[in-house]
C-alpha cells in the first residue's frame, strides 16, 4: 500500500492515490485506508479514515471505460496533502486492515447477491425466448438438449441463491465461520452467473450476440462478479485458509 498518512499535531495528512474505486465522484464520503507507520510489521502499520467530497486537495481521476456495469461510475481518488482532523480516523491506529478483512467477510455477499440477480434475469429472459422462437418447425424449447441447459442453469442458480441466504443470515448474526460462508458465497454464486449468462447468450444464438437483446449485457455485467471484493481465487484462497486453520463451517 503507497497510500500515506502522517500526524501534524494533532491532524493528518493523506497523500496518495486509490484505483478502482465505485461510485467515486458521486459520494460524499469515502472510507479511506493508509499507511500511518511504514515501519510497522507488514499489515499493521495500516489505519482507516473518514474522507469527505469536499476535502481540500480531494479530486478524481477519469471514468474507467469498463466492458460491463456501465451504469456504476469507477474512478481514481487522488489525495494531494488532504488534512484530515484527528476525529476522522476509524478506531485505532494500526487497526484498518483488520477492520477491511472483517468488513469484506460482509460485502462479499452483496456481490453474491448481485451475481444471482444478474443470472436470475438471464434466465428469465432465456427460457421465455425458448418457447417463443421455432426452428425446423419446432419451439427450441422442444429440443431436449435446449431443456437440459435451462434445467442445470436453473439448478446451479438455485444453489448460489441458497448459498447466499446461507451467508446473509451468518453475516446478520457475525458467526465465527463467517469468513468461509462469505467467501463461499461469493465465489460460488459469481461463477454460476458468468455460466448462465454465457449460456444464456447461447440459447438466443445469433440474437443472443447482439444488443437488440439484454442477455449480452448480463453476461458482461456477470464477469465482474468474479473479480471485484476479491478475485475468486482470492476466494479460494481464503476459503482454503479457513478450513486448514480448523475453523468450523456448520449450516
Amino acid at each position: 500500500m503507497k497510500c500515506r498518512a502522517r500526524r501534524d499535531g494533532d491532524d493528518w495528512v493523506l497523500s496518495g492515490e486509490k484505483s478502482w474505486i465505485t461510485n467515486a465522484g458521486f459520494s460524499d464520503y469515502y472510507t479511506v485506508l493508509a499507511v500511518t507507520d511504514p515501519d510497522a510489521r507488514r499489515g499493521a502499520g495500516i489505519s482507516a479514515f473518514v474522507v469527505e467530497k469536499s476535502d481540500e486537495g480531494f479530486s478524481f481521476g477519469a471514468n474507467e471505460r469498463k466492458l460491463g456495469i456501465k451504469g456504476s461510475p469507477t474512478r481514481d481518488l487522488i489525495f494531494d496533502q488532504v488534512r484530515l482532523p484527528g476525529d476522522r480516523m476509524i478506531g485505532a491506529p494500526g487497526t484498518g486492515l483488520p477492520l477491511a478483512l472483517r468488513t469484506l467477510d460482509h460485502t462479499r455477499i452483496t456481490i453474491g447477491a448481485q451475481a444471482v440477480g444478474i443470472a436470475q434475469g438471464a434466465l428469465d429472459f432465456a427460457a421465455d425466448y425458448v418457447q417463443q422462437r421455432q426452428q425446423f418447425g419446432r419451439r427450441l424449447a422442444d429440443f431436449q438438449g435446449l431443456q437440459f441447459m435451462v434445467a442445470d442453469m436453473a439448478m446451479n442458480l438455485e444453489a448460489a441463491r441458497q448459498m447466499v441466504y446461507v451467508a446473509a443470515a451468518k453475516s446478520e448474526r457475525d458467526d465465527p465461520d463467517l469468513t468461509f460462508f462469505g467467501a463461499a458465497a461469493k465465489c460460488f454464486a459469481s461463477d454460476m452467473a458468468t455460466r448462465v449468462t454465457t449460456d444464456a447468450v447461447q440459447l438466443l444464438g445469433g440474437y443472443g450476440y447482439t444488443q437488440d437483446f439484454p442477455v449480452e449485457r448480463m453476461m458482461r455485467d456477470a464477469k465482474i462478479t468474479q473479480i471485484y471484493e476479491g478475485t475468486n481465487q482470492v476466494q479460494r484462497i481464503v476459503m482454503a485458509r479457513q478450513l486448514l486453520a480448523g475453523v468450523q463451517s456448520e449450516l
